[in-house]
Formats: structure tokens, sequence, C-alpha cells
């Protein structure tokens, strides 16, 4: 049985939930708390497996509760977001302080559950299994760019770097992405499963603590070096050559095992076009997306990599790829970067 508490402002949400969990052979409703402080208490008292947390409440907001729970008791929490660029940003916060993941309230007079129900059951199964010690390090480590610095590369064949993430991701991203010097001598892409807004969010915060510039694609974007391009929510990515310059597109084609943006489009696109010069990486994430498009690239003999298990906050995509036999290294989240600028200067 998975223990959950459930933390909201709103009596009505608390009952839609508590309701939507009770219906669950899985799962055990432990108690409800209607504020951070509240939450801060029941998790001491309870020990739940899950918390899910709601943002916006008086007293102590999730965001505050989620910070001392996480250095207090490390357990695993997925956020209830609103649809705002506020909700965006706050989710962000939430998720580099360690919350496992988080689901989008459905916008409205009165929030519901309407529509995300099944998603709020899938994401509280998976973050009951969350490598807690890897997210309870309430800090990614921000590295001085010097230690990876690359001297200027001409290179003779164009290359791309393309990643792949899901639950985690965002903390995995800025590991990863702040460690990559702005002199890098090629474009990456990147899909990681969020909704529209947060997407754009992310893009902001990497591009603020990254040499890199990182920007939420456009349709028809150039690739470029030292251009890092994140899929928006609700659109897949795909790279396309066109004349001289290879670019992005953007479609809504349906959703891919329930996932729009999906990392294995991208990818095959990206194998397709860039063949051997093709760097593929897939980080932590639920379910097995990115599996077939790390199998395209090793197809194609470009190079694979994968988050070890040691570190991913979710094995679920790191290990399918792996499974298929098509990754070439295995590394922890740390060395990752280090791993990507090897396979560049080759």
């Amino acid at each position: 049985m998975i223990r959950i508490l459930i933390v909201d402002d709103s009596a009505f949400m608390r009952k839609l939930l508590s309701d939507l969990f009770s219906n669950e052979p899985d799962f055990l409703v432990v108690d409800t708390a209607r504020n951070g402080q509240d939450a801060v208490d029941k998790v001491k008292h309870f020990k739940p497996d899950v918390v899910t947390m709601d943002v916006e409440m008086p007293i102590m907001n999730g965001i505050q509760a989620l910070e001392i729970i996480m250095r207090e008791k490390p357990t695993p929490i997925v956020m209830l977001s609103s649809l705002t660029s506020a909700g965006a940003d706050a989710t962000l916060a939430a998720l580099e302080l360690g919350a496992v993941d988080f689901v989008a309230k459905t916008a409205g007079a009165i929030s519901s559950i309407a529509g995300i129900g099944t998603e709020i059951l899938s994401k509280c199964r998976a973050a009951s299994k969350a490598n807690m010690p890897q997210l309870s390090k309430n800090k990614v480590n921000l590295p001085s760019m010097t230690n990876l610095a690359l001297s200027p590369v001409v290179s003779k064949n164009e290359q791309i770097l393309t990643i792949g993430t899901s639950t985690g991701g965002p903390r995995a991203l800025q590991e990863v992405i702040t460690r990559l010097p702005g002199n890098l001598p090629c474009g990456v892409v990147i899909v990681q499963h969020m909704p529209p807004g947060f997407t754009k969010s992310l893009s902001e915060r990497l591009n603020s603590l990254s040499a890199l510039t990182v920007k939420e694609a456009e349709h028809n974007d150039v690739i470029r070096p030292g251009m890092v391009f994140i899929a928006p929510g609700n659109y897949h990515m795909t790279v396309e050559r066109e004349g001289n310059n290879k670019v992005v597109k953007l479609n809504q084609d349906p959703p891919i095992g329930g996932h729009r943006p999906a990392v294995d489009p991208m990818m095959e696109s990206v194998a397709k076009i860039y063949g051997g010069r093709t760097v593929g990486v897939i980080l932590t994430g639920m379910g097995h997306d990115g599996a077939k498009g790390i199998q395209a690239i090793k197809q194609q003999q470009g190079y694979t990599i994968a988050e070890d298990q040691s570190t991913a906050v979710v094995f679920g995509m790191p290990k399918s790829a792996i499974e298929l036999g098509v990754v070439d290294k295995v590394v922890p989240l740390s060395s990752i970067a280090a791993e990507i600028i090897k396979s560049l200067v080759k």
C-alpha cells in the first residue's frame, strides 16, 4: 500500500483527491492537511510514502512546507500547481527544492481534477519509488564553467546533442546544461515532458544560469552551435534540413505514449539528419520514452549516454534504453556533461 497525505487549503479539493485515491486498491489516505504548517506536522507524525502538495495556501505555502520537509524528513512530494506563469515559476522552484514531480491543476473558477486523475495517480505511484537521497540534496551543484571549458573547436562535421528526460528532469537538466561551456561546438535539442507554459519558465531559468543560450523552441528556429532549444509543452519537436540549414519543426501530431512532446520522434529525426554525428542522452524519467530514439541514434553510429540508476530520480527511461543494449556509456548525473564534451571532441 502507498500511504498518502493530501495537502490542500480547499476542502473541496481535499475531498476530490481523497475519493480519487480511496478508490484505488494500492493507495491508503493516511490524512489530509489544510496548510503547509499542518503538512509539516503530519509528515512527521504519519510518515507517509507520498505527499500531494498544493502550492498556494495560507499560514505556510507549499514551497515553504516542501523546503522544511526535505530538510527534516525527506519524503516524495508531488506538487499540484496552477497553470499560470507564476504557478510555473513556483513549480520550478519546488522541483529545484526536491519535489519529485507536479501536476497542473485544471483551470477554472473552482479547481477540479477532471481529466487529470489518471496523471495524479501515475505520478504518485512513480513518486513512491523515487530516489530520495538524490532529491534531498537541496541545491544542484553549480560548477565553475572553466572546469570543463573547451578549447576552440573547428568541427569538420556538424554535430548535435539531443537530450530526453521526464520526472526529475528540470534538476537534471540544470546540472548538465550549466556544466557545458559557452563555446560548445554544436546545437542542443531537448524534450522535457511538461505542459504548456512550464517549458518556457524552464527555458528562462536555464538560460539565466548557463553559458549557453537556452530558449523554448519556435517553429523554424535554426540549429546553431551554443544554442539550446527546449520543445514547448503540447508540441512534438523534430529537426529537418532546409537548404544549408537544419531547423526545428513543431507539430501537434497525436501524443506518443501519452506524451506531447515525446522524446522518440525528436531523436529519430535528429538521427536521420545528423547520423553518426549525433550525441544522444537519456536522463531520469518515468516510462520508456526515448529508448527507441536512442536506438535510432545508435543504429546511425551516433554516441549514446544514459544516466546511472544511482542518481536518477526515477530510473524508468534510462533503464529502458540500457535494456535495449544501445547505450555506449552509463554515468551518474555529475559526470554526464564531461562525457558529452569528450564525445564531441573525439
